[in-house]
């Protein structure tokens, strides 16, 4: 059903890997034998990255399912699948035109932390068709439409877990101010540092605060809240929107932002990467401070009119409050901080790429409604609503 990729920029692509062995996961074949689906088999499995076990292949019924386990907590009990099957039974009011489409959801079990849905064998996700530059403007658009549909559907139809109502948990707000031990310990030097450009910039720490406040006081929609390329996947010639461990209801803006978020990301990360469309060194490390802004401007501006397609798609669905362009706009600057402290992962120091983010990132943050028109953030009369 749906993939994730590494959280480094310099490994964007889908990647497929030898998943756990099924023998230490006893639960997976007996939630597949209790939905009548067939049990897995080690041959033929394959498993896709991210933070949880999963495994994709065809039972010994012919179905072919992804099936991947969530966290739970010491209470034996896993938010994350209370929320994905919140969104699941609010997804029963689309109608079957609706724009935002999920693979299907074959069933669960709450107490293995254990989720079972339809695999869309060679699908591709956004952050492959982004790197190969195929996530156009007509497919952002319809990614548009989709995030528009989830925003538009009644928040009181959300289900009433307590874990649907809890406040998005990035950015952590304690960690402005210094990081606790225990992350300290789990965290690279290059997460450190990146931490740490956050952390020394008081006017970054405010605009987040800031940030925080509009949030709590701007209406709430159902919401993905972990929007990013990879969790779009295109089959057949269908985008799908998948992984809702993290949906809740918060400020749509979010969503907004780190779609955003992801393509500044990737405008910054073209002016760098290996084999960008561009004369000079390998990996544009090489580059001087004039060169890196002219390029980073030149790719920005290539890629900032999928965004405004996104914004157009999203108001024929869905008629946003007032505020929701300006703070999707700072949400987009959150998201720079977002994922460079991710590709900081596996980095003893900063590259160019992530102190380029930082910047971009911090211009979002600290000006957001200056960032409205060039982001393409603007009224539309396509809206439909």
């Amino acid at each position: 059903m749906t993939t994730t990729t590494s959280d480094t920029a310099e490994q964007p692509t889908l990647q497929r890997f030898q998943p756990t062995d099924l023998d230490a996961s006893p639960e997976v074949n007996a939630l597949l034998d209790r939905l009548g689906l067939g049990r897995l088999a080690a041959e033929g499995l394959t498993s896709f990255g991210g933070r949880n076990d999963n495994w994709a292949g065809r039972t010994s019924g012919g179905h072919q399912v992804f099936v991947k386990t969530v966290a739970r907590t010491p209470e034996g009990g896993s938010p994350q699948l209370e929320r994905a099957l919140a969104f699941e039974g609010l997804a029963r009011r689309l109608p079957a035109v609706s724009p935002l489409r999920t693979p299907g959801h074959l069933g669960s079990d709450r107490t293995a932390a254990v989720g079972v849905y339809r695999l869309l064998p060679g699908a591709r996700s956004g952050s492959e068709l982004a790197l190969d530059d195929e996530f156009d403007e007509e497919l952002c658009r319809e990614a548009g439409r989709a995030v528009g549909a989830l925003h538009a559907l009644p928040a009181d139809a959300a289900g009433s877990p307590d874990v649907v109502t809890e406040e998005a948990p990035l950015p952590p707000m304690p960690w402005l101010e210094a990081l606790p031990w225990s992350t300290v310990q789990e965290r690279s030097m290059g997460q450190i540092a990146a931490w740490r450009l956050v952390q020394d910039d008081a006017e970054v720490i405010a605009a987040l605060h800031a940030l925080r406040a509009a949030e709590r006081a701007a209406p709430h929609a159902p919401s993905h809240c972990d929007l990013r390329f990879d969790q779009f996947l295109r089959h057949d010639g269908t985008l799908y929107l998948c992984d809702w461990e993290e949906f809740r209801l918060a400020d749509p803006a979010r969503d907004v932002g780190a779609f955003a978020g992801e393509w500044l990301f990737h405008a910054t990360y073209q002016v760098f990467a290996p084999g960008a469309e561009q004369d000079g060194p390998a990996a544009g490390f090489g580059l001087d401070h004039a060169e890196i802004i002219e390029r980073g401007a030149a790719s920005l501006r290539r890629h900032t009119p999928r965004i405004t397609a996104f914004w157009q798609g999203y108001l024929e669905q869905h008629t946003p409050d007032p505020g929701l362009a300006e703070r999707a706009a700072a949400f987009a600057g959150w998201h720079m901080f977002d994922r460079l402290l991710a590709t900081a992962e596996l980095h003893a120091t900063l590259n160019p790429v992530a102190r380029a983010a930082a910047g971009i990132g911090r211009t979002l943050l600290l000006n957001p409604a200056g960032a409205v028109a060039t982001l393409g953030f603007t009224q539309s009369s396509g809206s439909s609503r």
